[in-house]
């Protein structure tokens, strides 16, 4: 019989508390919008897997030894960030944001949710049991770019204490991007706004697309040196790809890195989902800023289109604004989408990707700035 209440003791089901339930419940979740609804998959797959297992009780594979615990430290570190700015850099054409460099102002627009966030992280010190220093603040507010690396990135170096938190609400924001942004857009635009064609691009030059990531990295490490590890990795896996003579280098950060890497930092950010961690004050207030900052940036973005266009003698479409955010391609895709329900010959898609691209720029510069100011 002591056998068999010590097997009954070492299971999971008698340890299992009321907390680690719900958050397996929720890893649930998220599989079953990755899996059911294709709510970007990439990254809910392995955040909700993530999730379930670090709930698992008994197990420890979030404590001093356990897998999750080791994954851990490429978050920690700032590594998985840097990788996948190096790969995504490698995936980006910059073509379009050079062909109409205006939609550089529609990205920027998108970053107004950053610093938005920021003072509304310092305003929520008034509710009780909530208490975030300026450091907190800032690491919350780059949510707001819809951009998870650099919001990991960022929090990794002001506030690690909430970087779990943080992570999860980027990056559950960053998938939740067809479900967010759609009735923002159609509630800032008119139909007739968002029927408006957009004239074809002209065609960018192969140096023009090596120039660019140079002159990035130039600049950036002239005048913002703290944003040149993420500006820079970006700027190094376009050139990759724009130069066109390291073929292998480039496909190997479009896929098999990224790929690998993506596995890792969705476990990673899985793991931050355990009960103990989450469920907390802190973490319902993060999870409200990044919802209110990703709403104020997307429609910065589509108003700061609506104002270009009173000065513009070619319009722009207005639904393209929100994709300054920086949820590459996903929020370009919602923008697609959204012009072809109003207007089936529609494809926004390669103007949407300017903004897109730009918001990428627009937030690793924020979090230059952010870093530089908040020591």
């Amino acid at each position: 019989m002591e056998n068999l209440l010590s097997l009954w003791q070492g299971t999971g089901l008698y340890n299992l508390t009321g907390g680690q339930a719900l958050m397996m419940l929720v890893g649930f979740l998220l599989l079953f919008l990755a899996i059911k609804k294709g709510f970007e998959p990439l990254l809910l797959l392995p955040i909700g897997f993530g999730a379930i297992l670090s709930n698992i009780p008994v197990a420890g594979l979030n404590d001093a030894g356990g897998l999750l615990y080791y994954l851990y430290f490429g978050i920690k570190s700032g590594l998985f960030p840097l990788l996948i700015f190096m790969g995504v850099g490698a995936m980006t054409d910059f073509g379009p944001l050079l062909a109409n460099p205006k939609t550089l102002l529609l990205g920027a627009a998108a970053q107004f949710g950053i610093f938005a966030s920021l003072l509304g992280a310092l305003a929520l010190n008034i509710v009780p049991g909530l208490e975030f220093s300026l450091k907190d603040a800032a690491a919350i507010a780059i949510i707001g770019g819809a951009d998870g690396p650099t919001a990991i990135y960022v929090a990794s170096r002001l506030s690690p204490d909430l970087l779990g938190a943080i992570a999860v609400a980027a990056y559950s924001y960053m998938a939740l991007v067809p479900l967010i942004q759609p009735p923002i857009m159609r509630a800032l635009t008119t139909e007739a706004e968002r029927r408006i064609e957009m004239q074809q691009m002209r065609t960018v030059g192969r140096t023009e697309k090596i120039v660019f990531p140079l002159l990035l990295i130039t600049l950036t490490a002239l005048l913002l040196p703290s944003a040149a590890p993420l500006v820079g990795m970006f700027a190094f896996g376009n050139l990759m790809n724009a130069c066109g003579v390291v073929d292998r280098l480039s496909q190997t950060a479009q896929n098999e890195l990224i790929n690998i890497v993506t596995i890792f930092l969705g476990l990673s950010v899985g793991s931050k989902l355990s009960a103990q961690a989450f469920l907390q004050m802190e973490t319902l207030g993060i999870l409200a800023l990044g919802a209110a900052a990703f709403a104020i940036g997307t429609a910065a973005g589509v108003l700061m289109a609506k104002l270009m266009n009173k000065f513009s003698k070619t319009l722009i479409n207005p639904l393209i604004g929100a994709a300054g955010v920086s949820a590459v391609p996903m929020a370009a895709r919602v923008a697609n989408k959204l012009g072809l329900e109003s207007n089936p010959h529609n494809f926004l898609l390669m103007h949407a990707m300017g903004p897109n691209v730009a918001g990428v720029i627009g937030s690793a510069v924020a979090a230059g700035i952010l870093l530089s100011l908040v020591k």
